[in-house]
């Protein structure tokens, strides 16, 4: 028996709105790194929030930019193995992408501490999403003029 086709046209959206308004962009690209030595040097020596975690520390500084910049510190020293090295750099960028939303506006570097290595994936993962949320909170409050307010001029 020969096989028939018929052609079904694809649903309308019912949705007029437009959504990818709204999505961050998750990638990690060039824009988001910090490539020279003038950037990292600037995190280092005057960060704004830090975040100790087991076996790492995150530095961050502002940035003044809408979106956020990684630089990854790994040593030989504190992890022996390139495959090692290469599988947290990995793993680190991609919690990096998945969680830029909440980190705009921070040049950020990572430096890894001896025993890193010994770490599972899943582990790290959920680690991260943690350091990445402490680092968010840890921003400081934007400061309110409260002078300008109409309320409390003597004209009211």
């Amino acid at each position: 028996m020969p096989f028939c086709r018929v052609a079904v046209p694809k649903a309308v959206s019912a949705w007029q709105f437009d959504f990818s308004a709204l999505v961050v962009s998750q990638d990690f690209s060039r824009e988001k790194r910090l490539l020279i030595p003038r950037h990292f040097k600037a995190v280092f020596d005057s960060p704004t929030g830090k975040v100790p975690g087991k076996c790492l520390l995150i530095l961050a500084r502002e940035n003044g930019l809408a979106h956020p910049r990684l630089g990854l510190v790994i040593g030989k020293k504190s992890v022996k193995l390139s495959v090692q090295r290469n599988r947290l750099k990995r793993l680190m960028r991609d919690s990096f992408r998945l969680n830029q939303h909440s980190l705009a506006g921070w040049d950020i570097v990572i430096v890894a501490r001896k025993g890193l290595g010994e770490i599972e994936n899943p582990e790290l993962h959920q680690h991260f999403g943690k350091l990445w949320k402490r680092l968010a909170r840890s921003r400081p409050a934007p400061v309110v003029n409260t002078d300008s307010v109409g309320v409390d001029s003597q004209d009211a």
